[in-house]
């Protein structure tokens, strides 16, 4: 395997900086991309404060940075796309939401939120299309284009999409199921990355609870948020994987970015060793990395990610050395 050296550009964006679409200006998580001829427009997820409940609602939101990608063009002030209607899969949020380019038009594939009583949400993937460059989404429906099924009981959701040849691959992730790990402990999910694929990105067929990627942490590790790019004639996958439980406040246990790579498509190899993306002591990563996107930009390879906090900060960056 060929070392692959990252190197780390700091932090980029840090929402606290900016007015957000909504009063609460934190949160920047799962930054995700679409490439321009003179910028790149990053969406990401941030948050509102529900006052009913005081929960948070996720909504897209994106920056336009030029393609030194440090300098910001503008900050949306509105989001992209509405919540679902009352009852629906995205009532709750929208996070992440993936960008494809399709004929003239950007593809939307939303990881929709909603509430649930015994357990806190589920998720399912929407798809919503752009015919204005990406400012604004319309949904296809108001239901998903990939959702719990009978293998995968819950929590389908995290669709990255990449259209190869004439076929859409999506790799996604699906719950495995939800455990309390302690008796006075709310129940913690656990989930795998999977893999669909679609002739018109609608209509779309699972490898039906197929684990992909192996675990390096045993049964009770989730993994993320999966992104997919070629170089130099193979294919690599980003993630980010943890523990299923004690992870939001214990660093041991927290997000980091995995990696696996596949000569076919079917079947991955894990890797997490290239890249070695270590947070430094102090920063604003130091204790987890998460939500990866990887994408090329003037023949370079970046890599977008969250910091502390599941991005409540902001997003950086790290370029891949040539």
């Amino acid at each position: 395997m060929h070392t692959m050296k990252w190197n780390k550009l700091g932090k980029i964006f840090d929402p606290t900086q900016h007015t957000m679409p909504h009063e609460y200006g934190q949160f920047a998580q799962s930054p995700q991309t679409v490439v321009f001829d003179d910028f790149v427009r990053i969406y990401f997820s941030t948050r509102e404060l529900d006052k009913r409940n005081g929960k948070y609602l996720s909504h897209i939101a994106f920056v336009d940075m030029r393609k030194n990608l440090r300098d910001i063009i503008r900050v949306s002030d509105k989001t992209v796309i509405p919540l679902g209607g009352l009852g629906c899969f995205d009532e709750h949020g929208i996070f992440p939401m993936n960008v494809v380019r399709h004929n003239d038009a950007i593809y939307g594939y939303t990881c929709g939120w909603n509430r649930r009583v015994s357990v806190s949400v589920d998720t399912a993937i929407g798809l919503a299309i752009s015919t204005d460059n990406g400012l604004t989404f319309q949904r296809m429906g108001e239901g998903p284009v990939l959702a719990a099924s009978l293998h995968e009981p819950c929590l389908v959701g995290d669709g990255f999409v990449k259209v190869i040849g004439d076929t859409f691959h999506m790799w996604y992730i699906f719950g495995t199921g939800w455990k309390k790990y302690a008796s006075d402990a709310a129940p913690d999910r656990t989930y795998k990355i999977g893999h669909a694929i679609s002739k018109d990105g609608i209509n779309w067929v699972k490898e039906e609870a197929r684990q992909i990627i192996s675990d390096r942490l045993g049964e009770d590790e989730s993994q993320a948020l999966p992104t997919v790019i070629k170089i130099a004639g193979r294919y690599h996958m980003f993630f980010c994987y943890r523990q299923s439980f004690d992870f939001r406040k214990n660093n041991t246990r927290g997000y980091r970015i995995g990696h696996a790579w596949s000569d076919d498509l079917s079947n991955w190899t894990r890797d997490d060793d290239h890249p070695l993306l270590e947070g430094s002591p102090g920063e604003w990563d130091s204790d987890m990395q998460c939500y990866p996107h990887v994408f090329e930009c003037d023949g370079k390879v970046y890599l977008l990610y969250n910091g502390n906090e599941f991005g409540r900060f902001g997003f950086g960056l790290a370029v891949l050395e040539a």
